[in-house]
């Protein structure tokens, strides 16, 4: 197949594309090569040879348009995706240039295939949780009154008792903050309006995915960049609220092979899909895993910081991507493993956290309790 894979020279997409080449693919990279997660307009070393590259913007219909034409499949993973509360362009990138990417599939009667698009985990909000006495729950955003006093735990919302985290499947969605929201419009982009014009679509909802290339400029992109920055500087890391949230996380080369997996398999088709791990681990916990892979004695600050917008814990249950044969096949050690060696062999590995943290208490982002 012919597959243009967009933000193909970023962390995930760069991945894909060298999955998809030793497949036998030909592929087209279409990409913008923006900060924070590229610098200078420069094409990272990283992307094959073997891939064409196209410059280019998923609003620019002109760009997208031609990045289209010969192409057999599309894999939609450029997106805008921070903490800062830029509301707008988080629709402007993720909600208009993938309405944009089916618009010109319509208009230009391409022969396009099958179209994966990247969503997130991030959709399910605070995801799905058991109450003792009234079952299952999907409770909403905690109040930041809440998160003001310190009381990070959720309730149920009927009584007001205890609530435990359950595993989070694809059947009921509450995103809450304005990445979570732009990405749930892609996905019902991708799902309704190609089911009404016959253009095989799949949506993947990425739990925390994390290995070699992950950008470490901006402030989004998780507790591995955090922790492995901090400590290469001989620094504690920091966990918001009290460290105990629990998440999983995905190596990179197993999402890779999951996109690779949907993009040929037609049961896969108009379907939502969690793409996760196997294990659930607190941000205490796996602090702890990637210190001592560093080898430095050093505990988690914990100053009472939260992230507005944050969950508490979620979860994913992967069981319905099972179900057609894939598995997370790398455990989050090798996962912390090759990440601490890639960051060791980039020069330009400095520790971003410092002005990173100043930027989001400035703007409000991250807050203090009482």
């Amino acid at each position: 197949m012919n597959v243009l894979v967009t933000g193909g020279a970023g962390f995930i997409g760069s991945h894909t594309v060298d999955l998809l080449l030793t497949q036998g693919h030909a592929v087209r990279i279409f990409d913008n090569l923006t900060p924070p997660v590229h610098l200078n307009g420069q094409l990272p070393d990283y992307v094959p040879a073997a891939a064409e590259f196209v410059l280019g913007d998923v609003r620019d219909r002109s760009a997208l348009n031609k990045a289209l034409q010969g192409m057999d499949a599309v894999i939609h993973l450029a997106a805008y995706q921070d903490y800062l509360p830029d509301f707008s362009k988080f629709f402007h990138v993720n909600t208009v240039g993938t309405a944009l990417l089916y618009e010109l599939i319509v208009e230009q009667r391409y022969p396009i295939q099958k179209v994966v698009v990247a969503s997130s985990q991030a959709v399910y909000g605070e995801g799905k949780y058991r109450c003792p006495q009234h079952q299952v729950q999907y409770p909403g955003p905690r109040p930041e009154e809440q998160l003001r006093a310190g009381r990070w735990e959720l309730t149920c919302p009927v009584c007001g008792g205890p609530l435990e985290w359950q595993r989070t499947d694809e059947t009921h969605v509450n995103p809450h903050n304005q990445y979570a929201i732009s990405k749930y419009t892609q996905e019902m982009i991708a799902l309704n309006l190609g089911r009404r014009y016959q253009i095989p679509s799949v949506a993947m909802r990425f739990s925390i995915t994390q290995g070699p290339r992950q950008s470490f400029r901006n402030a989004y992109s998780g507790i591995l960049r955090l922790f492995t920055m901090a400590l290469l500087h001989a620094d504690a890391p920091v966990a918001y609220e009290d460290g105990r949230q629990m998440r999983d996380y995905v190596n990179v080369s197993d999402v890779a092979r999951a996109i690779a997996l949907v993009l040929q398999d037609a049961r896969a088709d108009y379907r939502p899909f969690n793409v996760g791990g196997k294990e659930a681990i607190c941000v205490i916990d796996y602090a702890a895993a990637v210190a001592q892979i560093i080898g430095r004695d050093l505990e988690p600050q914990i100053p009472g910081e939260f992230r507005l917008g944050d969950t508490r814990h979620i979860v994913s249950d992967i069981g319905q991507l099972q179900t057609l044969g894939w598995q997370p096949n790398v455990p989050l050690q090798q996962t912390i493993h090759d990440y601490v060696a890639w960051a060791r062999s980039q020069p330009t590995f400095a520790n971003y956290y410092q002005e990173a943290s100043r930027i989001m208490k400035k703007l409000g982002t991250v807050r203090s309790v009482a």
